[in-house]
């Protein structure tokens, strides 16, 4: 028998009270496509959100097989456990949808946090478009600060424009990176390098740690070419082993550094309006978009527009223009 509906009422009760449950299930709810659902979770987001904006908002991500999922166990275990703090721990990832995505297995590779109860895990919901990833992520963000977590980390699993989208969400965006990895994977560095505001080169144990050293000298190097970042603040490069935890405290050093140094300044405070701001439009976008093509006359005559335009009959700005008149 599936569980009762619960009222915007209750499940904000539910979210203030740190329940595990009911927090799980108001996500599963922004994550819906019904416009039931989404009614509804736009109420509970809009009674709880006096309680959200007090969590500090971190992005981590880094090329394949650098080891995201260790290091998250690694920084969780010693948040929660040397920190005493409460985590969430969500994702972005466009890909799912076509091949399963890495996220799902993460509850089995962070076993230990898994079974915390000051740690919350969400897969990414497998979205047919990284806007709706993004929105679902976005709110199951606002759910979790509401929910009392101090820490939020949100993890990039696809590639490519996905770390964009996280640099939008966070306060914080932290890049992995591999000693020795070859230029194979080096080339999609530069964009990504100038968004961060730290690099963390993994797995400096077992006989990598001079390979590990000679990073970390060649992206100092690197970062001093790069324009100072709009923060102000200097992208430091760390050494890390989530095997045996060494320089984990060092990078929540950092990090907490940071967020006090952007306080200060102002910098965060603007960011996070600017985020809002950005949010806003996309979110404009996203329902015009929606109302376009659910649009009955539109659904009619688009097919005939795009054999048109497909058999070169036609420009797409003209067929554009024609359904948009509609």
């Amino acid at each position: 028998m599936p569980p009762k509906r619960l009222s915007a009422a209750e499940y904000a009760a539910g979210i203030r009270a740190g329940s595990r449950t009911v927090l799980g299930r108001a996500i599963t709810l922004v994550e819906s496509t019904l416009p039931s659902d989404h009614a509804l979770a736009q109420e509970v987001l809009q009674a709880v959100l006096p309680d959200t904006g007090r969590s500090l908002r971190v992005g981590i991500t880094g090329v394949p097989g650098v080891g995201k999922s260790t290091f998250i166990e690694a920084l969780g275990r010693y948040l929660v456990e040397t920190k005493g703090l409460k985590l969430a721990v969500l994702a972005v990832d466009p890909s799912s949808q076509r091949g399963g995505g890495s996220i799902l297995g993460d509850k089995t590779r962070m076993p230990w946090l898994s079974a915390q109860p000051a740690a919350f895990i969400r897969p990414s919901p497998a979205g047919s478009s990284l806007g709706g990833v993004a929105r679902a992520t976005r709110e199951a963000l606002l759910l979790c600060e509401a929910a009392g977590h101090d820490v939020i980390i949100v993890e990039t699993v696809g590639v490519g424009q996905s770390e964009t989208t996280v640099h939008g969400l966070v306060d914080f965006f932290l890049l992995l990176m591999l000693a020795g990895a070859g230029d194979e994977l080096q080339g999609v560095k530069r964009g990504i390098m100038e968004m961060a505001d730290a690099l963390c080169i993994t797995k400096a144990d077992h006989g990598n740690e001079q390979a590990a050293r000679r990073a970390r000298l060649d992206y100092q190097s690197a970062l001093h070419l790069f324009p100072t970042p709009p923060s102000g603040q200097v992208v430091p490069v760390l050494l890390t082993s989530a095997v045996d935890g060494t320089g984990i405290g060092a990078v929540w050093e950092v990090i907490e550094n940071y967020a006090a140094a952007t306080r200060a300044s102002g910098y965060f405070g603007q960011r996070r309006q600017q985020q809002q701001l950005q949010w806003l439009h996309q979110s404009i976008v996203q329902a015009l978009e929606s109302r376009f093509y659910n649009d009955p006359k539109v659904r009619a005559r688009l097919p005939a527009v795009q054999a048109a335009v497909a058999a070169g009959g036609l420009t797409p700005f003209a067929a554009a223009e024609e359904l948009l008149g509609l």
